[in-house]
């Protein structure tokens, strides 16, 4: 007896093995056929999960559809739950369901998704403090009168009056919202193109008037980058700031050598500040670009990238080291002094460069001649970053220049510093012929050659518009002005086209320096004096030298093409003359149309076969629906139609599936586009 026991127990141990290692490989047999056919990664962990969550509904459907209801279930001998038959549908039914489960992974959890529990948890820390500054933020723009414009309210918006209080309370509120945002204002003020003149005045009074960093903290900083006690590196530092700013303090400090330095310090803790508000601005940007008409016009996503690159790069003051030393070469023999950057003392929140004795523009007393020097000094120094090395200081307010004891101009703060390739260059030197000529053609061939994405434009109307503005701002004996770039700008963007940021910066620059530059010498034509620099280089670079190697150079890089032209020329006149010249055009010659037909076509049919079977499905259900009847007492036709009717379920539900994963893939490759 106790044989038999041991032999039963263990018949039972065998055929759970047997059961389980059978729904193991109907699951691989499965995962691996909806790998197949639905296209998605076989992952044995997703299908371990997916049989973990599938596997009990597809039981449950399971003996629903065998018993009809639990009740019936209830009430089977134990030994009838045993039938091959039951058991069958029961693996059967469970496989499904977690290939079913295994698929609709792919949808939560596309290909190449890797789940990292730490990741998302520290995801979930960055929602949860984004949502807090979200309602930070809110609640400054509610309480400066703002909540309901930012609601969608818009009354009164055209009159000047309503629009000088708002401009007034979003200053006040960017003022509140902290350092980013005081930036964020500052860059706006700006775009005479893309705001109206009101609030480009009162974002232009933002200012960053923060409180002093305790010089003890300050200390532990330059000590804790440096390596070393601050006494080892400065013979003298004095403790109060020579300036405080919204990212860092600046103090003056002498080294042991005796040469007297500026220690710019970052504000402690001010990074992950800076960065979380430009995570949110990033992503308010998004939402701009695709749920209004004017984000995209006005090209807000890469507004918005362009400003968090160059505010990430304030951060970090190895870069404002290396953007000195790269001013500094492109400046090569110019008056024009730039500090020297210590590096053996410099590191990503220090920077530490030599101290330039002077006033600011509008503390020195300057004869009218000497104004007028200093500010062509000035301006030709800028146009020869712009036109020659391409990187450019790209915020010379008067703040940033000095005016040098010993006389000179010094110019400060590389923070903010733009970078322009060889074609832009060139474009912006057309740019200002065009300007000088009156040249609407050359003016508007070179506006297309640098927009970012042309598309459909109407080029006559644009060139009509373009004549126009030359014929107001050229002609009339009106004295042109950095405001005509602004109008430039303005037109541009009127009729869809989206200036590079890079260039957008240059124009940016000069109307910054233009409001110096007048400040030095009333009525210093800022316009003529670029021309003229414009010109000047444009007829240095045409010397008969220079010209000669031009000239050598463009031929030889199109003599290749030169040399297949005569062939190529005799076999169309030879095609010509026997009548059998054509012209062959292949349609969808490009991947991506290829790709799209393919798509198209997938889905169609999908579509059609989910419909057909579907609809299949339900006829052989009806077909099949006997009301009372439980699964076993069936006749065997009448089983087999609905384990069909079952089946096509199945196969509707993974085209439907294939569709849906379809499309989540094509809207993530979008995105990544």
């Amino acid at each position: 007896m106790e044989t038999l026991t041991v032999a039963s127990v263990f018949g039972m141990v065998v055929g759970q093995v047997l059961s389980l290692i059978l729904l193991v490989l109907v699951l691989l047999g499965l995962g691996k056929l909806a790998s197949r056919l639905m296209d998605v990664p076989f992952n044995l962990p997703r299908l371990a999960l997916a049989a973990l969550f599938g596997a009990p509904v597809g039981a449950v459907g399971a003996i629903l559809a065998y018993y009809g209801t639990f009740e019936a279930l209830n009430s089977t001998e134990p030994a009838e739950m045993d039938q091959p038959g039951f058991m069958a549908l029961m693996l059967f039914a469970m496989a499904v369901g977690a290939m079913l489960a295994f698929v609709g992974l792919e949808l939560l959890l596309p290909r190449g998704t890797r789940v990292r529990p730490v990741a998302m948890v520290r995801e979930a820390r960055g929602w949860f403090g984004r949502m807090g500054r979200y309602r930070r933020i809110l609640w400054i723009l509610a309480r400066h009168g703002l909540g309901g414009y930012v609601l969608g309210r818009r009354e009164g918006v055209e009159d000047t009056s309503v629009q000088r209080r708002l401009a007034r309370s979003l200053v006040r509120s960017m003022e509140e919202a902290g350092v980013v945002f005081v930036k964020l204002g500052q860059v706006l003020a700006t775009r005479r193109d893309l705001l109206p003149p009101v609030f480009v005045e009162e974002l232009g009074r933002l200012h960053s008037e923060v409180a002093k960093v305790p010089f003890e903290q300050i200390r532990e900083c330059v000590e804790g980058e440096l390596g070393r006690e601050s006494g080892a590196v400065f013979a003298e530092f004095d403790p109060e700031p020579l300036a405080a700013a919204s990212i860092a303090q600046a103090h003056l400090a002498r080294l042991h050598g005796g040469e007297e330095v500026v220690v710019k310090v970052q504000r402690p803790g001010i990074g992950p500040v800076v960065r979380r508000d430009l995570d949110i601005i990033r992503r308010l940007a998004r939402r701009f670009d695709e749920h209004t008409d004017w984000g995209p016009a006005i090209g807000v996503l890469e507004l918005a990238e362009g400003f968090a690159e160059a505010l990430l790069e304030e951060l970090d003051f190895e870069v404002e080291a290396a953007n000195i030393a790269a001013v500094a070469d492109a400046t090569g023999d110019s008056p024009v002094r730039i500090p020297q950057v210590y590096d053996a003392y410099t590191s990503r929140r220090v920077l530490v460069m030599e101290r330039l004795h002077g006033t600011q523009v509008g503390g020195g007393d300057l004869s009218p001649e000497e104004g007028e020097r200093t500010a062509r000094i000035l301006l030709d120094c800028l146009m020869e970053q712009v036109l020659t090395s391409g990187i450019f200081h790209a915020d010379p307010h008067p703040g940033n220049i000095l005016l040098l004891d010993g006389g000179g101009v010094g110019l400060l703060d590389y923070g903010s510093v733009g970078r322009l390739d060889a074609q832009t260059r060139e474009a912006l030197q057309m740019m200002l012929l065009a300007i000088d000529r009156g040249d609407a053609v050359l003016l508007t061939d070179t506006l297309l050659d640098v927009v970012d994405d042309p598309g459909e434009i109407d080029t006559e109307r644009l060139r009509r518009s373009l004549g126009q503005f030359m014929a107001r701002y050229l002609n009339g004996g009106t004295t042109a002005s950095m405001r005509m770039f602004t109008e430039l700008l303005m037109l541009v963007t009127r009729f869809g086209l989206v200036l590079p940021a890079e260039l957008a910066a240059v124009f940016r620059a000069m109307a910054t320096l233009e409001g110096t530059l007048v400040h030095l010498s009333p009525g210093f034509d800022t316009v003529a004096e670029a021309k003229r620099y414009a010109g000047a280089r444009m007829s240095e670079q045409l010397g008969t030298g220079n010209l000669r190697q031009m000239a050598s150079g463009e031929l030889i890089a199109l003599l290749p093409t030169l040399r297949r032209l005569p062939r190529r020329l005799d076999r169309i006149t030879d095609q010509l003359h026997k009548g059998r010249f054509t012209v062959q055009a292949r349609m969808f010659a490009h991947p991506e149309d290829r790709r799209l037909l393919r798509s198209v076509v997938r889905r169609a049919v999908m579509t059609v076969l989910a419909v057909v079977t579907g609809f299949m499905s339900v006829g052989l259900f009806n077909v099949t629906e006997r009301p009372g009847v439980s699964w076993p007492e069936l006749a065997t036709h009448t089983q087999a139609l609905n384990l069909l009717a079952w089946l096509l379920l199945a196969t509707t539900a993974m085209f439907v599936l294939r569709l849906l994963v379809d499309m989540v893939r094509d809207g993530g490759d979008r995105e990544r586009r």
